[in-house]
């Protein structure tokens, strides 16, 4: 689904991404672990189009993502890869239905069809009756349940997770989990998945330990 090579990435004088090469095959989900500032967030985010890399080259699903441009890059984003990230990044101002249906509507879709995939989501995920409800009304659990049906709306082949329950207790934690593997089942996702929560890490097909900018097995 995703191969990279030497990947490298500077801010300024430090080097964060030191030449990473790593393979993710279909439906298989892994985990990356490591110290803080050792570059893992800053890897799902290249891996993810959301920032260049200074070098490298990235496939995924058989498409050179370096061929593409900003718009092209955009539109590859919003069809093929789904985010869920520690602090949900849900817009206060609209429902928890609302937000789901934002990247189906950037999509193309009408409201009605958004509406309706939507809903199918929300009681995937058992949170159907909190549909009307802002984010501020959600419990963390809540929260991160509307924001991985957000993340799967679009039906992408890759979900990336960036601590996805490192602010959730551990009855939350360990059912966002156990979603994780559920919907891999079911829809045969791929999952990379960045975290400190070693009973996740530990859980995956393969965990990835990043160190230095450099990762290794």
């Amino acid at each position: 689904m995703i191969k990279a090579t030497n990947i490298r990435k500077k801010f300024g004088d430090l080097e964060v991404l030191k030449g990473v090469d790593i393979e993710i095959k279909e439906s298989e989900i892994v985990s990356i672990v490591g110290s803080s500032g050792a570059g893992k967030t800053t890897l799902l985010q290249i891996l993810g189009t959301l920032s260049l890399p200074d070098e490298g080259n990235i496939i995924f699903d058989g498409k050179d993502l370096n061929k593409l441009k900003n718009k092209e890059l955009a539109a590859f984003r919003n069809q093929n890869i789904g985010f869920v990230f520690q602090f949900h990044q849900l817009l206060p101002e609209f429902t928890a239905l609302e937000n789901i249906c934002m990247p189906a509507l950037i999509a193309g879709k009408g409201m009605k069809e958004a509406k309706v995939l939507a809903i199918e989501l929300l009681q995937k995920l058992n949170v159907e009756n909190r549909k009307d409800h802002k984010p501020s009304e959600l419990s963390g659990g809540e929260q991160q349940r509307v924001a991985t049906a957000r993340a799967l709306i679009n039906k992408p082949k890759v979900i990336f997770a960036d601590e996805p329950s490192g602010n959730l207790d551990s009855k939350n934690a360990n059912e966002l989990h156990q979603l994780f593997f559920s919907l891999r089942e079911e829809f045969n996702q791929t999952f990379v998945i960045i975290t400190h929560n070693q009973q996740l890490a530990n859980l995956c097909d393969r965990k990835l330990i990043m160190q230095d900018g450099m990762l290794s097995n």
